[in-house]
């Protein structure tokens, strides 16, 4: 047995990754993992993307499956590493979205002994997370791995963490022992997602859909993270019951088509939210009534009986009461509901909601001066990209501007932080994405803000040649801060005026990238084909009107009643 071929555990971990499908890896080196970057240095099934900032590496790991749905992975070592990830294991916890999470730990005979580096971030995490393990034993680790993908990516998705200490990974095993223990089956008692809905829920839906004249579908990200886009199309097609999409939902139906409505809530269109205020069926699928959506959740649907359908049952009635709910997966419900889909003529319905998309139509002010404002920018890329391609936002009020004035016709084409609402998450998601989609075009949209706040991740972008164009909307502002301040706080500007900020033009060279400013409407008319059309990554700094604000508006905690800026204007401009 001499001569047997033994593993060690940071290969395991490598091994287990290649197997899993994981190709791919952010991550950020420091002691406790330098096991796991000697084996790197050798491995050529997995690439790993040498992040900047280990909060980079967990958004960038998140870009990755949100424009995939598959399982994004990220590393850091111990200590600061690991709790500098924390924000996006956040991000993504809010948002669903699978994540696979390793971090390196101090050694086994350390723990608990504030040896340096030491963290608890099994503890830590724990409300962040869907699980996380502490490797205690390297012939665990196989099947904690496989677990954790198993965990991410099934049910409701969602990020799971795994700590492996230091002297696991340098720990060594029997190749095939390995191999056996990989290969056995594990099971987990008490996590059994339901995928069936339940036939006599499905029954009940039917008939209210043929009861109903003026039903609305509320499509979230559900329907995304279950593959369930084609299912839905066939079913609104059917039916021909219109959509509304939450902020997250975007993508999921075609917004090109006559019966989307684009964005419903807060900042939504005035028609989605007006026919939500007017239906009488709402069928519910994959959203979660989250308080951006709803404003007063007491007065939101007043009218309507609600189907809500969700893989997780600890949705349903947490933020609204539900008449018919229904437990199981997306694309297999609506397999179910297309099966026995009605045909009803909903022709008053549908001639009312035409009359509110033209009567409220999406417009902005059109300035008399040269001056640049946010929506003409987004508005003008969305004419030349005509929806066909990948969008990562940052937080503010261009994330707003965003989701209302580009057209995302396919699924998996907005990637934006929506429950955490996390700055600094748009840049590194688009360099995940462009990762992820090597062929596609992609975008960051991000504001002068947030920009600051992880922009060391464009490193990345020079290093592996990844043709990101970035959109910085420079107002000199936190936009949306400002914004609150003007309408509820008399314009008391109370720590955010960005004057100061750096001359982002150099910033974008001094990282190799080619930048461009645009000041005014003649360069964007000049400048912007070229740079979307461009080969290489291109850093834009669009200069804008500083106090343009966001509308629709429906004020937190308010009803459609008290929708501001009807068109996309307020009603004197």
């Amino acid at each position: 047995m001499a001569n047997e071929k033994m593993i060690k555990g940071a290969r395991i971990l490598l091994e287990c990754l290649s197997r899993l499908g994981i190709n791919e890896i952010f991550g950020y080196p420091g002691g406790a993992v330098i096991p796991i970057y000697d084996e790197l240095y050798s491995f050529k099934e997995i690439k790993h993307y040498f992040a900047r900032h280990e909060q980079g590496a967990v958004h960038e790991a998140d870009g990755y499956a949100r424009s995939t749905g598959k399982v994004g992975a990220c590393l850091a070592t111990s200590g600061p590493g690991a709790t500098n990830l924390v924000t996006g294991i956040m991000t993504a916890h809010m948002d669903s979205i699978p994540l696979l999470v390793i971090t390196g730990q101090v050694s086994s005979s350390l723990l608990g002994k504030d040896a340096f580096q030491e963290s608890d971030i099994v503890g830590i995490t724990v409300p962040i997370t869907k699980n996380n393990y502490l490797v205690q034993d390297i012939k665990d680790l196989p099947r904690i791995l496989k677990e954790a993908y198993y965990i991410a990516s099934t049910g409701r998705p969602g990020p799971v963490l795994v700590d492996i200490p230091r002297d696991i990974q340098l720990q060594e095993i029997p190749y095939d022992e390995f191999n056996k223990i990989y290969e056995n089956h594990f099971s987990l008692e008490g996590y059994n997602p339901v995928y069936e809905g339940h036939k006599g829920q499905i029954k009940t839906a039917i008939k209210m859909i043929k009861d109903s004249k003026k039903p609305l579908i509320i499509a979230g990200a559900g329907i995304l993270k279950a593959h369930a886009y084609e299912e839905l199309k066939e079913f609104v097609e059917k039916t021909s019951i219109p959509v509304a999409m939450t902020l997250l939902g975007l993508g999921s139906f075609p917004g090109n088509h006559e019966l989307a409505l684009g964005m419903i809530g807060m900042h939504g269109t005035t028609y989605a939210n007006y026919a939500a205020n007017e239906a009488d069926l709402i069928i519910a699928a994959g959203m979660r009534f989250d308080d951006r959506v709803t404003g007063n959740p007491q007065k939101f649907v007043p009218n309507a009986k609600i189907i809500h359908i969700d893989i997780d049952p600890a949705e349903i009635g947490k933020n609204k009461l539900i008449d018919v709910p229904i437990v199981g997966d997306l694309k297999n419900v609506l397999t179910d509901l297309n099966e026995k889909a009605p045909k009803v003529s909903y022709d008053e319905w549908l001639k009312q909601i035409k009359k509110w998309k033209k009567e409220y139509s999406l417009t902005y002010r059109k300035t008399e001066d040269d001056i640049l404002i946010p929506q003409e920018i987004l508005s003008e890329i969305d004419k030349i990209t005509k929806g066909n391609v990948i969008v990562a936002t940052d937080v503010g009020q261009h994330q707003m501007w965003a989701a209302q004035y580009l057209t995302f016709n396919n699924p998996y084409s907005i990637l934006t932080s929506g429950g955490a609402g996390t700055m600094g998450f748009g840049l590194p998601a688009a360099i995940g994405a462009q990762v992820a989609n090597p062929n596609k075009k992609v975008l960051a949209v991000v504001g002068d803000g947030g920009f600051q706040m992880t922009f060391q991740e464009l490193m990345l972008i020079k290093e592996y040649n990844l043709p990101v164009k970035i959109f910085i909307i420079n107002n000199s502002y936190l936009g949306m801060v400002r914004q609150w301040q003007e309408l509820f706080h008399e314009k008391r500007y109370s720590s955010v005026d960005l004057s100061y900020n750096p001359d982002f033009i150099k910033i974008g060279e001094a990282y190799g990238i080619k930048s461009i400013q645009l000041k005014n409407k003649k360069d964007l008319k000049k400048n912007l084909k070229k740079i979307l059309e461009s080969d290489e990554a291109v850093l834009v700094e669009c200069i804008v009107e500083k106090e343009e604000n966001v509308y629709p508006m429906i004020p937190a905690g308010k009803d459609v009643s008290c929708i501001v800026g009807k068109r996309g204007v307020l009603e004197n401009e």
